[in-house]
């Protein structure tokens, strides 16, 4: 589906998870691939500088928790924990004091929201994320971030059943799980949203 022509004064980016703990090899407790992380970090950092260019807002969803018993009180978590599943290091993922809280310093600028301690894949689960965009207006988002196949797609049903208009932003998404990136992708442009090149929305913009 053809993306529509974005209004600037009612669309935000919101970017899922673009932190250290993801996408710094350095410290990253669940890394991408190195050359996915670097890909994607460079491809948002186009689409925000592109967003402030243009007066829209842009806000950063960014995963933190007090202490482990949050992470090991989610039943699949717990049991994945220390397997070989990619979400192995779930329990010492974005715990307190942890580089991996820091978004990628390219992404980040003076004027921008950081919206803190996302405990779960949606986004708007137990974080003032809905208060942060209804307060400015907002009613498009152009969604952004890691993991493709969980965060963005649990995030972009959830932006839908709020009746948002969802836009996710494909050269600016990944995922951990390498196989599951086009299926995701499919199944958000089915059903929940519009699914465009980084080209594309800079254009409508």
């Amino acid at each position: 589906m053809t993306l529509p022509a974005l209004d600037p004064a009612r669309t935000a980016v919101v970017t899922i998870d673009m932190h250290r703990g993801h996408l710094d090899p350095a410290v990253a407790t669940m890394p991408l691939p190195a050359e996915a992380a670097a890909r994607v970090t460079a491809a948002n950092a186009v689409l925000v500088r592109a967003a402030r260019a243009r007066g829209v807002p842009v806000v950063h969803v960014v995963t933190g928790y007090h202490d482990v018993s949050e992470i090991a009180s989610n039943p699949w978590w717990a049991a994945v924990a220390g397997t070989d599943a990619t979400r192995a290091n779930v329990l010492n993922h974005q715990l307190p004091g942890s580089p991996g809280l820091e978004v990628m310093p390219d992404l980040l600028e003076q004027g921008d929201v950081v919206v803190t301690g996302k405990k779960r894949y949606d986004c708007f689960a137990a974080t003032d994320l809905d208060h942060v965009l209804r307060s400015r207006g907002v009613s498009t988002l152009l969604i952004t971030g890691v993991n493709t196949n969980s965060c963005v797609l649990a995030t972009t049903v959830a932006a839908n059943t709020r009746d948002y208009a969802a836009v996710v932003v494909e050269d600016c998404v990944d995922t951990m799980d390498r196989t599951l990136h086009e299926p995701a992708l499919a199944v958000l442009r089915q059903a929940f949203g519009w699914v465009a090149t980084l080209d594309e929305t800079v254009a409508a913009l």
